[in-house]
């Protein structure tokens, strides 16, 4: 270990200590608003997804819950303003999956360790993808988006939130899987992809559901898979990429949230008390599954050990992978 390193260390255990004298001696938490990173941009499905259970959490908490959107790098630079925050609980992360268990696999090099720079304190949504194809697009179903990749070899593009995004990985995985030679287009945030697919500038994305929906219920766009394991209730007539053919097709993809590394155990406690209860209230959970989001709040340690599989499982599907 450094010197730097050293002195990092330090003033880590230093602040962990502070804020457990201070829960000793009575002081309330949290003592002031909190911040609550989004590391992509607003519009998107994190953040649509943040701003709906935001209200319920200052409700619990008693302090505003502030979002603040840090974009860039699929979410990297978000993450690293909360790895690098003190451990206090007044910084906090609305994560994507693709920030800990893909990310680390695509990039050459990372700002924090996406495993131990991190205090994972619950899961609050799966977020599923689904395949959308410009409206006009012939295309009808997923196996003619195959064939037509098939005989026109790199004429099929798919946009993304970025490298390393799910939606990214996504288009990734139906490329080896099916053999197709197709395109990677990617875009800062799903906003602006999604724009593009609407508007036949690229052929077609993985959105999330949330977003999809509305672009599908306009005629803008057409559906054509969900990337889960079921049907989603908001779109129950769309086949899941299984049922459409590809049974091989898997992408987990949630919605989090973490803390800085070393945040105290009742700092956490309060966190995923706030969490679980915003997660509760009817309207919340109403607007949230309309939006096309799987309810799924947890312990700390189930969200941990969902984290590290996630990224176990992007690590093997992205074995050998060529990127664009």
């Amino acid at each position: 270990m450094n010197r730097r390193q050293w002195c990092s260390a330090i003033g880590a255990v230093a602040a962990i200590g502070t804020v457990g004298q201070a829960f000793a001696q009575g002081q309330p938490y949290p003592s002031r608003p909190i911040r609550m990173i989004v590391g992509y941009p607003a519009g998107g499905p994190v953040d649509a997804a943040a701003r709906i259970v935001a209200p319920g959490m200052q409700k619990s908490l008693g302090q505003p819950v502030v979002i603040e959107n840090r974009g860039g790098a699929s979410g990297t630079v978000g993450a690293d303003v909360v790895a690098k925050a003190p451990p206090d609980g007044h910084t906090l992360l609305f994560s994507a999956s693709a920030t800990r268990a893909i990310n680390p696999w695509l990039q050459k090099s990372m700002p924090f360790d996406p495993l131990r720079d991190f205090t994972s304190i619950t899961c609050v949504v799966d977020a599923l993808n689904a395949l959308a194809v410009h409206g006009d697009f012939h295309a009808k179903t997923l196996m003619e988006l195959v064939s037509y990749a098939k005989a026109n070899p790199g004429k099929v593009t798919f946009g993304s939130a970025g490298p390393g995004a799910s939606n990214h990985l996504s288009g990734e995985l139906l490329k080896k899987l099916t053999g197709t030679d197709m395109l990677h287009v990617p875009y800062k945030g799903n906003a602006p992809a999604m724009a593009d697919v609407m508007g036949g500038k690229i052929t077609f994305m993985f959105d999330a559901v949330a977003t999809a929906v509305a672009a599908a219920k306009g005629g803008r766009v057409r559906l054509l898979g969900i990337a889960g394991p079921q049907r989603n209730r908001a779109m129950p007539d769309i086949p899941t990429m299984a049922e459409a053919g590809l049974p091989e097709f898997r992408v987990p993809n949630y919605y989090g949230l973490e803390g800085p590394a070393g945040l105290p155990a009742p700092i956490v406690g309060a966190l995923n008390r706030a969490m679980h209860e915003a997660l509760a209230d009817a309207d919340t959970a109403a607007r949230l599954i309309a939006a096309g989001y799987d309810l799924a709040p947890s312990t700390p340690e189930a969200f941990d050990a969902k984290v590290r599989d996630t990224h176990a499982h992007w690590g093997r599907v992205t074995a050998g992978m060529k990127f664009d």
